[in-house]
């Protein structure tokens, strides 16, 4: 995309795109000031000193909006001007953030940010403070378009809709938690939820017709315009001889694509797909609480909840945001503002359990196979494979069977004995072994990144890893 430009061409053509971006911001602030003057919701942010007065003035969220709006005109004079390289972040943040977003700290830290959004929730979901942060993440994406190697990726045809994703996900989730807070302080002061209070009927024609058609006018619209803008991401015919570095799945399979490398491909590709869809199927049968039907809450349904965000935001869209934009040639990690380097490699010594056992644990060599010739030839290939799985792979097939049957148990008598007597023994073991495949994904991020793990138990005679 920039390839062959020097700098002050790809500083130019970064303008072209800051300059209207910033524009739009800074409008979308003023806009948001007007709104708060309009609506009288000016409560007050902080109070600003004058000098050699000693005294004060009430600056409210209306100001504060209004002189946002001013610093992103700013900002699109200066990108506009041919000054883009001043409205950048500065080398050492961007090397911050690329030792920072390698494998062990994005896998942890995204579940750790999951977690603080949980408990923070009520403060989060402050307009303030949503308004801040949504502000922040434009900004944030502004400023990193002066970086080339951030702006081929991002600005690749193919990302373009998936950034939008992001932006469009953050508001969407901030919009339900926020009224399923409202939610849940109406029901503690005894007052009915927020959805209770609507009970205006509409018709489907002309009320839900006729919107339906504006808006599929307005994409019409905008699809159009977006066919204009972005070129269609279309590639050579296909060829064995010369394959894209990195070859990417679509967006919507790069979860998939990421679990190939800690999962074998039966596994990744038709087992947890498998267990995701029987997951979903299940919910109506396993879900006993009757309570946060029709309406958002989170306290209500505090378990659903935190399975869910869980399982979507951390286990899939994080996955392709990882995907996206760290995964660059032969697979391997690059940090956001790290150059694509197709020469560079990581030379990862992976190993199985059993080695880490029997060979560095006991310092002794990998249990031998034994032939099992009187058995015959029909029974034989089972003999060998269970005679490996209790033999070389004992170590994995203790610690997986103890994951797996012996840890249900414990769940439903230490840690979840409420959800156990309302759900009973087959609901119980259905939810608490879809809970423990979900789990095995990020466990076996970890181990890979940390301690190179690559299987707990590898039977590669029978294509058997997991």
């Amino acid at each position: 995309m920039t390839h062959g430009l020097t700098e002050a061409q790809f500083l130019e053509m970064a303008a072209s795109f800051l300059g209207p971006f910033y524009i739009a911001l800074a409008a979308m602030n003023g806009l948001a000031a007007f709104y708060l003057w309009r609506t009288n919701q000016m409560k007050t942010w902080f109070k600003l000193p004058i000098p050699f007065v000693g005294k004060s003035v009430n600056v409210t969220n209306a100001l504060v909006w209004l002189a946002v709006g001013i610093v992103f005109a700013i900002l699109a004079a200066v990108a506009g001007s041919g000054l883009a390289s001043w409205a950048s972040l500065p080398e050492s943040w961007r090397e911050a953030i690329n030792k920072g977003t390698g494998p062990v700290i994005y896998s942890v830290g995204t579940s750790v940010g999951l977690v603080v959004l949980y408990f923070c929730r009520g403060f989060f979901v402050r307009p303030a403070v949503a308004w801040s942060i949504w502000n922040l993440m434009w900004l944030f994406l502004g400023l990193s378009m002066t970086d080339r190697d951030f702006y081929e990726i991002v600005a690749k045809p193919d990302n373009v809709p998936i950034v939008m994703l992001v932006f469009l996900l953050a508001f969407f989730t901030w919009l339900a938690t926020s009224r399923a807070v409202e939610n849940d302080k109406r029901i503690e002061n005894g007052e009915p939820p927020l959805e209770k209070l609507d009970n205006e009927k509409v018709l489907v024609w002309p009320d839900l017709v006729y919107i339906e058609l504006i808006c599929m006018i307005a994409l019409t619209a905008f699809l159009i315009f977006w066919a204009i803008a972005l070129p269609a991401p279309l590639e050579e015919a296909a060829s064995s001889v010369k394959t894209p570095n990195p070859s990417k799945a679509p967006w919507y399979f790069l979860g998939l694509q990421e679990m190939l490398v800690y999962y074998d491909p039966w596994m990744a590709g038709v087992v947890l797909p498998s267990l995701i869809v029987a997951g979903l199927m299940a919910i109506p049968y396993i879900d006993f609480n009757k309570k946060g039907n029709g309406y958002y809450t989170i306290k209500e349904r505090r378990f659903s909840y935190a399975v869910f965000q869980f399982g979507f935001l951390e286990m899939w869209v994080t996955l392709i945001v990882l995907g996206t934009l760290l995964r660059g040639p032969n697979w391997n990690f690059f940090g956001p503002y790290e150059h694509w380097d197709a020469h560079k490699v990581e030379a990862l010594n992976n190993v199985n359990l059993a080695e880490y056992f029997w060979e560095r644990g006991l310092g002794m060599s990998l249990p031998a196979t034994p032939e099992l010739l009187w058995l015959s030839d029909l029974l034989r290939p089972f003999g060998q494979f269970f005679s490996i799985l209790f033999g070389r792979e004992l170590p994995g097939t203790l610690l997986v069977l103890g994951y797996f049957v012996a840890l249900p148990p414990i769940l439903a008598v230490f840690v979840m004995p409420g959800f156990y007597k309302r759900m009973g023994f087959l609901r119980f073991m259905v939810l608490a072994n879809l809970m423990l495949f979900m789990a095995s994904l990020p466990i076996k991020m970890v181990l890979r990144w940390v301690f190179n793990l690559k299987y707990l138990i590898s039977i590669p005679e029978f294509f058997f890893n997991f």
